[in-house]
């Protein structure tokens, strides 16, 4: 079940591959992503020392949350992968120009994951080409419609 999609990603990049990666997160934030509350527009991933690290992504925090806790909603959060495919991203981000893009933060088996796409950024012109494509298809589906009436 998803709870946020980053559709900017998909408009701004070529999604070569896609990961799926834990998250390590704070009760609060759990409670309040559970409750509707997170946001990946924003966010971007980079990597540091060979772990890999989700910045910008918004958890706004209940009203509900402890007193005794001081949240911040725009903390710096590590995600968990395995270190095959760690290794696999470090190299081809350092070497061969891709970038690292959350793409959806979903439920899997009542886990919060965020899936991650190793991708490369569109020119302006490639951007252009998959719109007029899209309204192409969404003109087919019309007058296919208006044919079997």
């Amino acid at each position: 079940m998803s709870i946020a999609v980053n559709k900017k990603a998909l408009h701004d990049y070529f999604i070569e591959e896609r990961f799926e990666a834990g998250m390590v997160l704070t009760g609060w934030e759990v409670k309040a992503i559970r409750a509707g509350r997170g946001n990946i527009k924003e966010a971007y991933v980079v990597i540091k020392s060979g772990e890999i690290f989700i910045l910008g992504m918004h958890v706004t925090p209940l009203p509900t949350a402890s007193t005794h806790v001081n949240p911040d909603p725009t903390r710096t959060r590590k995600l968990l992968l395995h270190a095959t495919e760690i290794s696999k991203l470090i190299g081809k981000v350092e070497r061969a120009g891709y970038t690292l893009v959350p793409l959806d933060l979903h439920f899997t088996r009542g886990r919060i994951k965020i899936e991650v796409g190793l991708a490369k950024g569109k020119k302006q012109h490639d951007k252009r080409d998959a719109e007029a494509e899209k309204d192409w298809k969404r003109e087919q589906g019309r007058l296919l419609k208006e044919r079997q009436r």
